[in-house]
């Protein structure tokens, strides 16, 4: 498929969702439009330079109206940590846009694995080796192939986007 706008098409629409890095929250609001979620978590630090306390202000001015009608929850802090917020089974689906690196993606992937309700999906973005020009490697192609080879799932949806990263999809093997 084309675009991650595309992929949120084809993800489940009324579900439990957690976006994992929210930045300016832009996707967040792609998540509201297209998904219609009933209830979506933002998760984020918004403690870095790059990611500053002025952008948690900010995405909790833009949903304002969501989260006092209940179908935005801020969740801030490290989603490793979060994560202990949610109750197991929770989420319908994920998408993880945070640190791209192994350890972390890892990490987001495991943790989050007993807060998926059976048949749910994870997604997540900068499924790509790194940024060539800066040079940044990236540890999301690897996490996600050594966690779904561990765990019995499989790679659903890639992205084929020009100008941004590609996102993907899994979700665990469906037993014949």
């Amino acid at each position: 498929m084309a675009t991650r706008e595309q992929l949120l098409s084809l993800l489940p629409k009324n579900g439990v969702v957690a976006e994992l890095g929210v930045d300016h929250g832009d996707f967040s609001q792609k998540i509201l439009e297209i998904c219609q979620p009933f209830k979506l978590h933002l998760v984020d630090v918004w403690k870095s330079e790059r990611y500053p306390e002025k952008l948690f202000h900010e995405v909790g001015k833009k949903f304002q109206s969501e989260i006092k009608n209940g179908i935005v929850e801020i969740n801030r802090g490290l989603s490793t940590v979060v994560v202990n917020q949610f109750p197991d089974k929770y989420f319908d689906w994920i998408y993880i846009d945070t640190a791209h690196t192994y350890s972390v993606t890892k990490a987001e992937l495991e943790t989050y694995l007993p807060k998926m309700k059976q048949g749910g999906i994870i997604a997540g973005h900068d499924f790509i080796v790194g940024e060539i020009d800066v040079p940044w490697k990236y540890g999301v192609i690897e996490a996600v192939y050594e966690f779904c080879t561990s765990h019995d799932w499989e790679i659903i949806y890639l992205t084929m986007e020009r100008g941004i990263s590609p996102s993907f999809a899994i979700r665990e093997l469906v037993s014949s």
